[in-house]
């Protein structure tokens, strides 16, 4: 059986939700404040986690970062009532999996926790090559670390599947529609200036400090993690 933490402090929603659940045979805890639903969360002990925006004690964003420093490894939904895509890249880029808007359809939460449910259990399953490496970049898929040099690349879920998705396709360019399908799962035009912030930020991370740089943006095309003279 499924099991969901469901962190929200509006009883309403929470019993919407709970509905929901029990007609679909999935099983639902629910955390009303943001300090109780960290601790359930780090605890690991759940499918999924949907996380509201706003909550008593910690704050949705406040327990994405934290759960983030954590090596939280329980995928994240947020739910949030701010639909603009400040809000939604910056969920994005604390660790969720993905978000909805509030008010939504009980129909289409599902649809996407589905989803994120199969993308983890691909991710999970057993994998022909685990180590993968570029010049002085080594990509860890099986402990999802990354690091130059002697340096550990601190990454975000999304960077680091943006840099996995890249280095093991190392001199094929990706379109930011290729990035958007199979790293968040979205149509491109819903997901281009999500791409492009994470591309943004992946950069500063793999090559800023670097003399070497190794990810390039092709212009028209998309984005190739290549050694370059």
């Amino acid at each position: 059986m499924t099991s969901i933490l469901l962190i929200e402090q509006q009883s309403s929603v929470a019993a919407y939700l709970a509905r929901g659940c029990a007609a679909q045979g999935i099983a639902l805890d629910v955390a009303h404040d943001g300090a109780a639903g960290l601790r359930l969360l780090l605890e690991g002990r759940h499918d999924l986690a949907l996380l509201d925006a706003n909550l008593p004690a910690k704050d949705g964003w406040t327990i994405l970062e934290l759960a983030n420093r954590g090596c939280n490894r329980t995928p994240v939904l947020f739910l949030t009532a701010l639909g603009g895509v400040e809000q939604c890249v910056r969920a994005l880029e604390l660790g969720a999996d993905d978000y909805i808007v509030k008010p939504f359809f009980f129909g289409e939460l599902l649809a996407r926790i589905r989803v994120i449910l199969r993308r983890h259990e691909r991710a999970a399953a057993p994998r022909h090559q685990a180590l993968f490496a570029l010049a002085d970049l080594r990509v860890d898929m099986l402990n999802r670390r990354a690091s130059r040099g002697a340096d550990r690349l601190e990454l975000a879920p999304k960077e680091f599947g943006v840099l996995s998705w890249l280095i093991q396709r190392a001199g094929e360019v990706q379109s930011r529609a290729v990035l958007s399908e199979q790293v968040w799962e979205m149509p491109a035009e819903s997901a281009a200036n999500i791409v492009e912030v994470a591309i943004r930020r992946l950069r500063v991370k793999l090559d800023g400090p670097h003399r070497a740089k190794l990810l390039h943006t092709v212009r028209g095309a998309g984005y190739v993690l290549e050694v370059r003279e």
